[in-house]
């Protein structure tokens, strides 16, 4: 049964609500409440409820009480000690309830940190793992043409990899790039303007799906001005391959307007091989630990795939980032110089647990492992 008080009864109660801000009502401000009188001890006043039931019996528990007794005033300036009135039970049973509360509450902590867990690539250390060896793949269905029913090439002896990185800025590495056998680039890292430092000839350029409308907007940079560029993109199945407006028609079209470009694809079935070798290299699981593999990963794998020998020019060390001084600062890409710092770049994508993002410290610590495996070597700077 639920009591109502009456405006007698509310006395200091709903004044002190109000001097506090706190609404007595279901969601409704209360009346200012009339100036306190003198208490008048030693009389009772019946506070009635509905029906005029007396209030007493519902606060007292109580019927028939002597009546010469008073009810305690909730507001009476004196308080007895705190947990006065509460039997040892009902002590107990609150101290039981806030233990368990913690203890749910530790337990959906820990779950949830343990459904979005963060790869630090410090525990690569020591790991043991079997070996994969990335030259006994099978090359034959890895690579679909896109356009026309070309083959990739399957091998090239000496390959230089030219990162995006501002590394290279100011280096003159150009005319050393330009004499390689093979040359790799990524995504829309330009050559035009920047020549001199990371040279023009592009033998492969290995395309994520996001980055399909930068490098086709260009064409004159990216199609025309090395029409020899054997572009290979890769990218999810349900991004690449939609029956309606897939990334792979756009391409398609644009291979139309430009009869030389030669296009492949990443099979659906390597895609999976890439997020295997993820997971033999470093015990995590892509999707589990949401990451996204970066195109630098699917970059160096088909290096190591097409070439005997493989110099990488401008990718940092793993721990390039916990030496570094504080205010050197490096733009993550050397055709933009004031995008996002490189260190700030790569610490954040390693250490978030919201979203998935590039696992980048991560990836160097497994190319580290790799390149006395697979003759990989690391320069501008210079690490093994």
């Amino acid at each position: 049964m639920r009591f109502g008080m009456g405006r007698g009864a509310r006395g200091c109660c709903g004044r002190a609500s109000l001097l506090s801000g706190t609404s007595l009502g279901r969601g409704h401000p209360q009346p200012e409440a009339p100036p306190s009188r003198p208490a008048l001890t030693g009389l009772r006043a019946p506070a009635l409820g509905p029906g005029g039931l007396e209030l007493r019996r519902g606060l007292g528990g109580q019927s028939g009480a002597d009546p010469g007794s008073r009810l305690p005033a909730p507001c009476d300036g004196v308080r007895g000690p705190r947990g006065a009135g509460r039997s040892p039970a009902e002590e107990q049973r609150s101290a039981v309830f806030v233990i368990l509360f913690a203890l749910i509450t530790i337990l959906i902590l820990y779950s949830s940190n343990s459904a979005n867990e963060v790869f630090h690539y410090g525990s690569l250390r020591g790991r043991t793992r079997r070996p994969v060896n990335l030259k006994k793949w099978s090359f034959s269905s890895a690579y679909f043409p896109i356009l026309g029913n070309k083959t990739l090439p399957s091998r090239c002896n000496q390959c230089v990899i030219i990162t995006s990185s501002s590394h290279l800025l100011g280096t003159k590495l150009g005319p050393e790039i330009e004499r390689a056998e093979c040359t790799i680039r990524m995504n829309d890292a330009p050559t035009s303007g920047y020549s001199a430092d990371v040279g023009n000839k592009t033998t492969f350029r290995v395309v994520a799906h996001s980055s399909v409308f930068r490098v086709l907007r260009k064409p004159q940079e990216f199609v025309n001005r090395t029409p020899e560029t054997v572009f290979i993109f890769w990218g999810p199945p349900n991004k690449m391959q939609k029956p309606q407006g897939s990334l792979l028609r756009v391409i398609q079209r644009a291979g139309l307007m430009f009869p030389n470009m030669e296009a492949y694809a990443v099979s659906p079935a390597r895609m999976q091989q890439f997020d295997d070798l993820f997971r033999g290299e470093t015990g995590k699981d892509r999707e589990k630990s949401h990451s996204w593999l970066s195109t630098g990963w699917f970059t160096m794998v088909i290096a190591v795939e097409l070439c005997d020998h493989v110099h990488v020019y401008g990718m940092v060390p793993p721990d390039y980032c916990s030496q570094r001084p504080r205010l050197q600062r490096m733009p993550y890409h050397y055709y933009e110089p004031k995008g996002p710092d490189e260190c700030v770049t790569y610490i954040q994508n390693e250490h978030s647990r919201k979203g998935n993002h590039h696992r980048f410290i991560t990836e160097k610590r497994v190319f580290s492992s790799w390149a006395q495996l697979y003759g990989i070597t690391f320069s501008h700077p210079s690490w093994t």
